[in-house]
Order: structure tokens, then sequence, then C-alpha cells
């Protein structure tokens, strides 16, 4: 095996494919062959390193350097000028990361260092290889859980986490798999939440694209806690590459015998199949996305039952998103104490966000529970684009909450969230500037909120409707008096009778707007 004097790791994901890199890649190599380099420069895929709108992004190792929107074009000249005379090319340079983070792997962060959990391997490791996970400590914790703890211990340490849902519900995940382990019925299952239909949010896409066996290993550790042999992963069905990536990785975890009978050599068996999703939003929610499963239109269900209990086809199912899964590998093989040394002490560990928006570089980023919105904003995302003054956020996707300038400190947690009647919520950030027009903001949440509606409950059905006739007219100059009394009022209505959280939720980002911005949003209220 030749030693290489340089990595050169190319983000290959979503995002950067529809860039170009794939063509960017086969240059590179190309171009380091008709060099003579081929001995020396190896030319590896990894997944997202979280900066988006980047184009093209190249990692060159031992430097670190970052390189951003490359094409084609510039793969003669950075080849000539990096890898063969050792000079970096500062004009597509994004970011210089000193030499000692690329031995501090969880530090690896673009913008700044992150106390990487989730995101520990994307953009380190091959996520199509299942040796590089291995080599990364991967499935130690899935042979620690089947070698040295019953599942009633295993669901104690998940307890003791502290871990919630990182869905937006932030139901405490042991809690969830203690219910359904007591729950009555010889077959159990465990679903994975992926239909991420949230707009702007794209943290679970990024996740399984950079890190699929991780999620692999998430489900089988929750399958041994429950007591089910059977998984499912219902996944947005336009993630293509997160599906083909998944469904690679699922293959070589049956090959090595990861999955599948008698799991390294225990009597615990567990496999998974990868389900695609339609693309409706109230698939999302979990008992809507359980009907799916089962071939139905996918409408919210009763509850109670609760799917711990009577869940899929009517067993118990403990439903869980990718990014609660993600953390689960890391909590069993270090510990519930050591994870409760990250984020704050009623909301331990860390949260993976995505930042967009008019901020200067988007992308995504893992950091403490418990970061101020102004360090996401200022330290990760580098600010406010072109110089310009902050002047709101959304927070939560859709269904969550607007925040004001007086907001920018408050820590982004689901804890001090809720005392600020906001949410955590998807883990989307949606940062305005000065220029931003906050009625067309609510506007265009009131549009999505109807387009998805399902139908099923009047309240619903009619109010997003009626949102909607509202804010248009408001937006055309022709508001009446008592518009924004009749938008508030709806939306308790909705609050309070609708049948699903989905209409259940727009409450919140009408009533926050109002409040961070009603002189704003009321002036196109005609008097």
């Amino acid at each position: 095996m030749n030693l290489v004097r340089n990595h050169v790791l190319i983000s290959i994901d979503a995002g950067t494919i529809m860039a170009g890199a794939r063509a960017v890649e086969k240059t590179l190599v190309d171009e380091i062959a008709s060099q003579g380099l081929t001995d020396e420069i190896s030319v590896l895929e990894t997944g997202s390193i979280g900066a988006t709108g980047q184009g093209v992004v190249l990692v060159v190792y031992p430097e670190g350097i970052y390189y951003g929107n490359v094409t084609p074009q510039d793969i003669p000249e950075l080849v000539e000028e990096h890898l063969l005379k050792g000079r970096p090319l500062k004009r597509l340079i994004l970011s210089e990361i000193p030499k000692q983070h690329v031995i501090k792997k969880e530090k690896t962060g673009l913008l700044k260092e992150q106390p990487r959990i989730v995101l520990k391997n994307s953009g380190i490791i091959n996520p199509e290889n299942i040796d590089e996970y291995i080599a990364e400590n991967g499935y130690e914790a899935i042979a620690k859980a089947l070698t040295t703890m019953t599942p009633e211990e295993a669901i104690e340490e998940a307890k003791k986490s502290g871990l919630v849902g990182r869905g937006g519900a932030a139901f405490t995940t042991g809690m969830k798999w203690d219910f359904a382990r007591q729950a009555a019925g010889d077959i159990k299952y465990i679903v994975c939440n992926a239909d991420e239909g949230e707009p702007g949010t794209f943290k679970d896409r990024l996740i399984l694209e950079g890190d699929p066996h991780k999620l692999i290993e998430g489900m089988l550790i929750a399958g041994y806690a429950v007591g089910a042999s059977k998984g499912f992963v219902y996944i947005r069905g336009e993630y293509a590459l997160s599906i083909e990536r998944l469904e690679k990785a699922i293959g070589q975890a049956r090959q090595y015998g990861l999955l599948g009978d008698n799991i390294l050599e225990s009597k615990f068996s567990f496999d998974i199949t990868v389900m695609k999703g339609a693309g409706a939003y109230v698939c999302g929610e979990e008992t809507a996305l359980i009907e799916s499963l089962e071939g139905k239109r996918g409408h919210p269900r009763n509850k109670p039952p609760y799917p711990v209990t009577e869940g899929l086809w009517a067993k118990p199912t403990v439903v869980n998103n990718v990014e609660t899964l993600a953390n689960v590998p890391e909590i069993i093989l270090h510990g519930a104490s050591w994870f409760r040394g990250y984020g704050t002490e009623k909301c331990p560990g860390t949260k993976v966000f995505t930042i967009i928006g008019n901020v200067t570089t988007p992308g995504l980023i893992e950091v403490e529970m418990g970061t101020t919105l102004r360090d996401i904003i200022y330290e990760y995302a580098g600010g406010i684009k072109n110089g310009k003054q902050f002047k709101g956020a959304l927070v939560g996707g859709a269904a969550g909450a607007f925040l004001g300038p007086d907001m920018l400190d408050v820590k982004m947690d689901f804890v001090n969230l809720k005392e600020y009647s906001a949410v955590l919520g998807s883990g989307a950030i949606l940062v305005m500037d000065e220029d931003v027009d906050m009625l067309d903001m609510l506007k265009s949440v009131l549009h999505f909120f109807r387009h998805e509606s399902c139908g099923h409950c009047v309240p619903c059905r009619l109010g997003t409707a009626q949102l909607v006739k509202i804010i248009d007219r408001m937006s055309s100059s022709k508001g009446r008096k008592d518009d924004i009394d009749k938008l508030m009022n709806i939306a308790r209505v909705m609050q309070a009778t609708s049948f699903c959280p989905l209409g259940q939720s727009l409450y919140l980002p009408i009533s926050s707007s109002l409040k961070y911005f009603g002189d704003e949003i009321r002036s196109r209220a005609r008097q």
C-alpha cells in the first residue's frame, strides 16, 4: 500500500452534485494522473462538510484547506499550484483550518470549532465505505450493548443521557423506548422518520448522505432495547442520494453480519427496509407516517392509542427521527455522563441546525444545546450578508416562531425557547435582514400550510384557506381594519380544534410575527 502525501476530499451531496461535483471529480482524477501524481495524491468522496451554496467544495489534507465554487476549469491550476508546487490557490479558498483540527475530527467545522456528535464523521469518511465507518469506532456501540448490557440497561442509559427527540416534539427517547418494551406483543417495530418536509430543513438529508451507518447502528440499538426485529426508514422520495447511500449501507451491513439473523453471534436479529414517502408534509406526523407505511392515505390517527402500544399494523412501534437515532451510538459507546458534558443541565447534548437566508455562510452546523442565536448567526454563519442589519429569524421551520432583534441572546434549546413561547422545532433557522418584508414572510408560511393541509378536519381545511385569503388581501394593499383580529381568532380556533399539529401550529408563526413585527404588519391593514 502506497503512502500518499495529500488526501483530497470532495463533498458529494445533493447540492454539490447539482453544482457539477461529478465532473470536477473526474477532471481532478484525470489531471492528477496527467501530472504523474496518482501515487502521491488520493481523491476520496465524502458527505457534506457543512457549507451550502458554495458550489463544489474540496478539502485538501493534511493542510485542511477548503476550496469552494470549484469548476472543472479550475482544476489544472489547483493541481499545478497546490498539489504540485505546494502553494494554496487563494482565489478559491473558503477557509483555512489549523492543522490541529485535522486530528480532532469532531472539530472540523468550516466556520468555527464544533462539538460534533451526530456529524462526527460527516465530511471525514467515505459514506459508501463501511470499513471507514468501522475505523471510526463504528458498530462498537451495538457490540457493547449486545455483549455487556441488557435491553433494560440500554434503555436506562438513554434515559440518563437526557436525550430527547430532535424532530421537534422533544419527548424523552429512553422513556419512549421503555413504553414500547413494556407493551404487550411479540412483534415490535422501529421506524425512523426521515420524511423531512419542513421548509428550510435539510439536516437529516445531510446526515444520511454523510454517515448512513450511524443511523443503522442507532436503529440496531433501539431495536435491541425495545425487543424489535424489524425497522423501517420512511424517507422523503426526493432524497435520491440519501436513499442510494442508505440502501448501499444496509447491504454492506448485511454482508458484515451486522443486520439479519443472530447479529454478532448473539440471539438478536434485526433488519431494515427503506420506504419512500410521496412528499406529503403531514406524513412527518408519526401516526400519518404509519398510515402511509401501511399503504393508506397519510392522515393522522386519533391518540390514544399511541404508537408505542398500537402503531404500525397495530403493533408496538417506536418512531424516532434521523438526528435522534444518530446520537444513540455515541451515548451507548461513551456513556450518559459523557453526553451530559455537552449542552445544558436541562437540555444536554448538541443540536444540528440548518442556517439559511441573509447570512454570509449558510449551511449545516452542530453546536451545544444552549448556544445563543447571536453566536449561531454571527460566529457560525458569518453574520448578515453585505453588512446589513439583522431584522429577524424564523426558528424551527414554517411551524416555528419569528424572533426579533431583542431575542438574539436567547439560548437555543428546547427548555429556554419554551419560556419565550418559541420552539426549536426541526432546527431550521431562516435569517432575515433589514430589507425583508415581514408580511411577505408570513404570507409564504400561510400559503405553505394551506397547500399541505390534508383536508382531514374542517378547522384546518377551511381555516388555512381563510388565513390565505386575508393575508393575500393585506399583501395587495386591500387590508381591512379587522384583518389582524381575524387572523388571530382563526389561528386560535385552529390551535384548539384541529385534529393534528399541522393545523394547531399556525398560531405560533402568526402570533410571534405580530409580537415582534406587529407595527409593520398592521400597517398593511386599512385603518
